[in-house]
């Protein structure tokens, strides 16, 4: 294990099982039928052992979308030019995003990091954490090195420890990177070992041919630098991306704070199959937001035995799925806050004397 990465990984724990079951008891005696409320109340029970407080509330949380440039675009991988990176970045700051508007409704503040964007983009409120203008491209050598991806999870940590120190108690994964839907197949593909066919998708829009040439890219990138799966941070430098990695810090950052953290699609998903790789443990702070229409994403959350909550053929990334599943950790934190139970309704309990 990295040396720079120990301190923050040493503090990663299980959840809290006495919280957990105290949720769990307390579940139990609310004026629903058991079980009733399906994965709302899988979710409470799973938001008491993280925070370890059975009535959990998070009043500020963050949108942290990390963004970086790949070098595989000069494959022509995606359909879209390689401008519209920081195009998207300046979207974002200024508030007109997808991600912005479902940011508002969900009374989620939004945090924009550049950690690899190819150019140089100067604003008040981006975060400037830039390692490197851009990967290398993998279909020609590795992505970046070693150190470089492993500068990247430190920088997603650090900017969730700062994010903690200013109240901030959730967090939601978001990314901006044209062309990190084919780092992301790569990672996935050398992760579980699966054929790219099974992994790689039309991410912007690809027509059939492109596609294909997406998928070919994909296996030449794996066949020329061999990722090793045992070691998740040689597949992250080799065929990963910079943003990827900054959003494994900030899943294992969270996790180093007790904080649950919102996984939203393909991209963050794979993000957190390299931090459940890096610490098994972590994964009990991820939360699936939803099902995206990205090909391979369903595959990508069986493999980390994460069930999404909602699917709405969503594709968009930049954490847009992420904030619609807040609106869900709210409800469950609402049921257990504020659901009565049978004794304080006066409802009997008994199965075959319920009033409800």
């Amino acid at each position: 294990m990295s040396l720079a990465l120990l301190p923050y990984i040493s503090r990663i724990e299980e959840l809290d099982a006495q919280a957990a079951q105290a949720a769990a008891q307390h579940i139990s005696q609310l004026t629903v039928p058991p079980g009733s409320l399906g994965k709302l109340e899988s979710l409470a029970i799973q938001l008491a052992g993280i925070t370890r407080e059975v009535k959990p509330s998070f009043t500020q949380r963050e949108v942290v979308i990390m963004a970086a440039d790949h070098g595989v675009c000069a494959e022509g991988v995606s359909a879209f030019p390689q401008e519209v990176t920081p195009q998207m970045i300046l979207n974002f700051l200024s508030g007109g995003a997808a991600v912005n508007t479902l940011a508002r409704q969900a009374a989620a503040d939004v945090v924009c990091v550049d950690i690899g964007v190819l150019s140089t983009l100067t604003h008040p409120v981006l975060v400037q954490r830039k390692i490197r203008p851009g990967t290398a491209n993998m279909a020609k050598e590795p992505a970046m090195t070693r150190s470089e991806a492993e500068q990247s999870i430190v920088t997603g940590i650090e900017i969730v420890e700062d994010a903690v120190k200013r109240g901030v108690s959730l967090f939601i994964t978001g990314e901006m990177g044209i062309g990190n839907t084919t780092a992301s197949a790569a990672i996935m593909c050398a992760m579980l070992d699966i054929p790219p066919e099974k992994a790689v998708g039309r991410g912007t829009g690809l027509d059939d041919a492109r596609l294909e040439h997406k998928i070919s890219v994909v296996r030449q990138a794996l066949s020329l630098n061999q990722p090793d799966a045992s070691d998740p941070l040689d597949v992250l430098s080799k065929v990963g991306g910079l943003e990827i990695g900054g959003l494994v810090g900030v899943i294992l950052g969270a996790a180093a704070n007790r904080c649950p953290v919102i996984i939203d699609g393909f991209i963050s998903s794979v993000a957190a199959l390299l931090a459940r790789a890096l610490v098994p443990a972590s994964a009990g702070y991820m939360i699936a937001s939803h099902a995206s229409h990205e090909q391979g994403h369903r595959l990508l959350l069986q493999g980390l035995d994460l069930r999404p909550a909602l699917d709405l053929d969503m594709r968009i990334g930049e954490g847009t799925g992420g904030v619609l599943g807040l609106h869900l950790v709210d409800a469950a934190c609402r049921i257990v806050s504020e659901m009565a139970t049978f004794e304080s309704a006066g409802v009997t309990s008994n199965n075959e004397d319920a009033l409800i």
